[in-house]
């Protein structure tokens, strides 16, 4: 059974739990399997899905077990059950993303919210903070704004989007002004600087409760492609070139990948420290851990904590830390989170 790891200092040593990490909102030990108050947990029930996107429909099909499902490795396929998704469980009506841009799967993007709720009531006496009053910053929020949509949605809290491709933010755009449920939770903003994660986006004295990111995994494009491949061919048998979640160059890989991505994210954060809670990322390999954690303690972080995850027999995580002192702590939650 995969378990929370443990929470550390800056020496790289276990942190005693104050009031603000027990109670019944603590993180939890962690199954092969989608957090609790995740609503995809069960199958997809395709009939009920296309009663809120007819569209669906023709993409339905009977699989070799006799059941209804749809052609994973179909991309149309894949950004309709998407629609038909964010449509049932969040009321989101218009939904679409420009051909070629990232398609996530929705059950794992509500796992990192729901974990990062968690995550909140680990710092607030075990209730989660929710409502408009709690600020999120969604590093990379993509064209297809998944995040803040779940957030919004399930938690009410507010979200700032930075996106770097100007496609992208008018994408986004264009999901939260055709929702008004979205309209006035959720705003975009283009980074106009290609070497910076916070700086251009975070405005003079503005403060988030937590951070959020998806990095790019790959170290380049051929690296994604061969990953690509091999996981085909284990699933099908045969190679397939086909990418069924789409995505632009920096969704997907970055020099370094995602290790030397979030080490710069650890660096920068440095200078915000005292302007947010948690910063969190999501970390695909194991193997990115330790440089990840040398970099932490280079810094000063004053918790690190690696929240595990699940979906089938994909494991994942997010690494987050704080800067905040045990003082800071307790104002920040007796002013952001009391009401």
């Amino acid at each position: 059974m995969n378990k929370v790891s443990r929470s550390f200092n800056a020496k790289n040593k276990p942190l005693k739990h104050s009031k603000k990490s027990t109670g019944k909102g603590s993180l939890r030990s962690n199954k092969l399997e989608l957090h609790p108050r995740n609503p995809h947990k069960m199958r997809y029930d395709f009939s009920l899905l296309a009663d809120s996107c007819g569209e669906l429909s023709k993409f339905i099909i009977i699989n070799a077990y006799g059941n209804k499902s749809i052609d994973f490795a179909n991309p149309k396929a894949v950004k309709t059950l998407n629609k038909a998704l964010l449509n049932h469980f969040y009321g989101v009506t218009y939904w679409d993303i420009p051909s070629g841009f990232l398609c996530p799967p929705i059950p794992g993007r509500a796992d990192y919210i729901h974990y990062i709720a968690d995550l909140l009531a680990s710092s607030n006496d075990g209730v989660i903070p929710r409502g408009s009053m709690v600020r999120v910053l969604d590093v990379g929020v993509g064209a297809n704004c998944v995040y803040p949509i779940i957030g919004t949605r399930e938690y009410g809290w507010k979200f700032v989007g930075s996106e770097i491709n100007p496609i992208a933010v008018q994408s986004a755009d264009a999901i939260i002004k055709s929702n008004s449920s979205l309209a006035n939770q959720i705003q975009i903003r283009l980074q106009h600087k290609s070497n910076a994660l916070f700086e251009g986006i975070w405005n003079e004295k503005e403060q988030f409760d937590v951070t959020l990111c998806n990095p790019p995994f790959h170290t380049s494009e051929s690296s994604m492609k061969a990953e690509s491949e091999r996981k085909w061919k284990g699933i099908k048998g045969k190679k397939s070139s086909t990418l069924n979640f789409g995505g632009q160059s920096n969704e997907l890989w970055c020099e370094g990948g995602e290790e030397a991505f979030v080490c710069r994210m650890v660096k920068e954060s440095k200078t915000y420290s005292d302007r947010c809670y948690w910063f969190t990322s999501l970390i695909a390999k194991q193997a990115s851990l330790p440089a990840i954690y040398r970099t932490l303690k280079q810094v000063g972080a004053v918790q690190v904590k690696t929240i595990n995850m699940a979906q089938g027999k994909k494991v994942s995580r997010f690494v987050a830390w704080s800067f905040l002192e045990s003082d800071q702590q307790d104002y920040w939650q007796d002013t952001y989170w009391a009401v």
